[in-house]
């Protein structure tokens, strides 16, 4: 059975070739804005949103193998309120998405659906709770400037695996669902159906 990620992402196709995963990626089709959207008269909370971004992804894929197994996944971002921040959408909304972040508590909701034939199969979410320090204004200034526009591609604005260690003090939860997949539920899921030697 062929594994198809829908997304191009760079450090979720480096977690799964890293564990050793064959699957081939594909840019999901999917308008994230337009997509949330159409999903806010439901009324979603933050880990349901996630979970409906990721199989709208997965879905986006057109199956041209039957039995093919598509995996979409998604993030959302609660502040310690209850909203829910996007991505920004420059750098300047960066900054001023730090300064809200800074010296506060959030949660990183990371989905993951599979799909075969167009219909879920299996799906988990994990979420991990961020404490970041406070920031000063010459901080973030620093951090934005020095940031590519990578950063913008991020629903947090921060990317752990590199300067955006630098932004919290604490973090409790897995380290691969802050970079955007729950990898260990996933490999479990995939070992069960056969498509990982167990």
């Amino acid at each position: 059975m062929k594994i198809v990620l829908a997304s191009k992402s760079t450090a979720r196709q480096a977690m799964l070739r890293n564990a050793g995963v064959q699957f081939t990626a594909i840019s999901a089709r999917v308008d994230e804005a337009q997509a949330k959207a159409d999903l806010l008269p439901q009324k979603l909370t933050s880990i349901e949103l996630a979970r409906a971004l990721a199989e709208a992804k997965a879905n986006s894929i057109p199956n041209d193998e039957p039995g093919s197994m598509i995996i979409g996944c998604d993030q959302t971002l609660e502040m310690d309120d209850g909203t829910i921040l996007d991505k920004p959408a420059n750098l300047s909304a960066l900054a001023e998405q730090l300064t809200l972040l800074s010296g506060r508590v959030h949660r990183l909701h990371s989905a993951v659906i599979c799909c075969e034939n167009g219909k879920p199969v299996w799906d988990a979410c994990e979420t991990v709770v961020l404490r970041m320090r406070p920031l000063s204004e010459m901080f973030i200034g620093n951090y934005v400037a020095s940031s590519d526009n990578s950063l913008l591609g991020c629903v947090g604005g921060y990317q752990i695996e590199g300067q955006g260690a630098q932004l919290f003090e604490k973090i409790e939860g897995s380290y691969f669902a802050i970079l955007g997949l729950p990898l260990l539920p996933l490999l479990g899921f995939l070992r069960r159906r056969g498509l990982l030697m167990t």
